[in-house]
């Protein structure tokens, strides 16, 4: 019995031709607008941050943060974004929030700076936020 359902698997799984392989998305980064911290920070505590970003169409869809450690209390943060190419859309620009961990993990003041853009030169923008830890 348990052969003839292998088998039977097998060949349901062959009969499944992907006709296009081709790669229909591409990763974005969100422009982020805002964000929530508090006032200062206690060492070894979790913080929930939260973030409002900018969603630029209905093709694109939140996946998560890009959270990167600049120095030991530097953080930059981006927002990071599924793009759908192949499906039609509406340009809709749509301001969503969503929210991360953050682990409070060395003594002195942390720096948070989230993705904003690029300004018409192609630099990129930051919003700078500190939080001192008591």
């Amino acid at each position: 019995m348990f052969f003839l359902f292998v088998c039977l698997l097998a060949l349901s799984l062959q009969s499944c031709k992907l006709e296009d392989d081709r790669v229909n998305f591409k990763f974005v980064p969100l422009q982020i607008v805002s964000a929530e911290l508090p006032e200062s920070f206690e060492l070894n505590e979790t913080y929930e941050i939260r973030v409002r970003y900018l969603r630029p169409s209905a093709c694109v869809f939140f996946e998560g943060f890009d959270i990167t450690k600049e120095s030991t209390t530097t953080r930059n943060v981006v927002a990071i974004g599924t793009e759908f190419l192949d499906e039609p859309c509406t340009q809709a620009v749509e301001e969503l929030e969503a929210s991360f961990n953050f682990i409070c993990l060395y003594e002195g003041t942390y720096l948070f700076k989230f993705w904003n853009g690029e300004d018409e030169n192609g630099n990129q923008q930051y919003i700078e936020m500190e939080v001192p830890v008591n």
